[in-house]
């Protein structure tokens, strides 16, 4: 266990953050892959700015990277482009 107060106070912080963090990223995930599960092209695209949203907050906060982001962004526009 930490010795100081300032250490305590940072583990404390660190794992709330860390939590926190876990959170939006699940969440994103679980947005991506409804997204690549859709079949329809009319729902893919109209889902598709929420997730884009989402990832470039996200990457904005540093929670993915930036070009994480921008890779998964591409994929998911390709994969719209796709649908028939």
């Amino acid at each position: 266990m930490a010795n100081h107060k300032s250490s305590v106070k940072r583990i404390r912080q660190t794992e709330k953050k860390r939590l926190h963090n876990r959170y939006y990223a699940k969440t994103m995930r679980n947005l991506v892959r409804k997204l690549r599960a859709t079949t329809e092209k009319a729902a893919a695209v109209e889902l598709f700015p929420t997730v884009q949203k989402a990832l470039d907050k996200l990457a904005k906060r540093n929670i993915i990277h930036k070009n994480k982001a921008a890779n998964l962004k591409s994929k998911l526009a390709a994969h719209i482009n796709k649908l028939a």
